[in-house]
């Protein structure tokens, strides 16, 4: 149930590019505060939704509202803000005259100094934007769309261009505009970014919405795996089978004697081994959202649960 009111309200939306359709019929509700990341495959139709919360083109068919006004009037009024994954920089200007020049722009921007000081910008200030790394750059983009002080971040591969302590030290940045009430709406290719930060992760493929939910909630019905050392004098094949289990859930190396279990009821077979005396060093693994968005995206998977 929705306890706050809606940051974007999509409905049954459909946008075609020629024979293409980038989207199909996806309706959506992302409540203000929340942070949402927007997964899928190459292809899978996630920029063309977000440009279409964004304003920058319209739907073929059904309703999207930003913030409970149109997303031209959000975005043109400073209400929403992006971080796109190219474009939109003068490589002759350095990042703080970049951000002189576009705060100039706006009627009633944010001091640039906090916002260079928020983007994590001050460091390389002075330096052009042609000398600085894709992930400089991509702090130089975040900087832009904080200007306004929006009430939501729309954010196209934030990451892209950034090594690991720089995609570390951005989203530490993010958990602070999170926190100060901002609604986040990321799509990015790193899926631990979404297990990590996103209170909400969507799935999309072939221009769908597959999934939705907590990660938690994704890989609740997923499969775990069972490692273990096996010192039964049985065979373990023998002992799958009599336990219930098919040949295919079962993986044994002989020469390490190491058993490993595919299954989504762990706990009971790892009961029955350790009260047998037939296994020892036992590992279980829960599925994280890596297994998730893999066994989502196969279309045989969404096309059997729509069927």
């Amino acid at each position: 149930m929705q306890t706050s009111p809606s940051a974007i309200h999509i409905t049954a939306v459909t946008k075609r590019f020629g024979a293409v359709t980038a989207v199909d019929n996806v309706s959506l509700e992302i409540s203000s505060g929340e942070v949402l990341a927007l997964l899928g495959p190459n292809g899978a139709g996630k920029t063309t939704l977000l440009d279409m919360v964004l304003g920058f083109t319209e739907p073929d068919t059904g309703t999207l509202n930003t913030l409970r006004q149109s997303p031209q009037r959000a975005t043109s009024n400073g209400d929403v803000g992006a971080v796109l994954q190219d474009g939109g920089l003068l490589e002759d200007l350095t990042a703080a005259e970049t951000i002189r020049m576009i705060a100039a722009c706006h009627v009633s921007p944010l001091p640039v100094a906090e916002v260079m000081h928020r983007a994590g910008i001050t460091d390389f200030a002075n330096r052009k934007v042609k000398k600085c790394s894709g992930g400089q750059k991509q702090r130089l983009r975040f900087g832009l769309a904080l200007l306004t002080d929006p009430q939501l971040l729309i954010l196209d591969e934030p990451t892209a261009g950034m090594d690991a302590a720089a995609r570390r030290e951005f989203w530490t940045t993010m958990r602070t505009e999170a926190q100060r009430g901002r609604t986040i709406v990321f799509a990015t290719h790193y899926l631990r970014e979404a297990d990590d930060y996103a209170d909400r992760v969507v799935l999309m493929s072939e221009g769908k919405i597959i999934a939705d939910g907590s990660v938690d909630d994704m890989t609740a019905g997923l499969q775990r795996k069972l490692s273990a050392q096996w010192i039964g004098d049985t065979d373990p094949f023998d002992w799958a089978v009599a336990a219930g289990l098919e040949p295919k859930q079962l993986d044994y190396d002989a020469d390490s004697q190491r058993i490993r279990i595919t299954t989504s009821d762990t706990d009971q077979i790892a009961e029955q081994l350790l009260s047998a005396n037939l296994i020892r060093n036992l590992t279980i693994v829960q599925p994280g959202i890596e297994e998730a968005f893999f066994y989502f995206t196969q279309p045989s998977t969404w096309q059997e649960a729509a069927s």
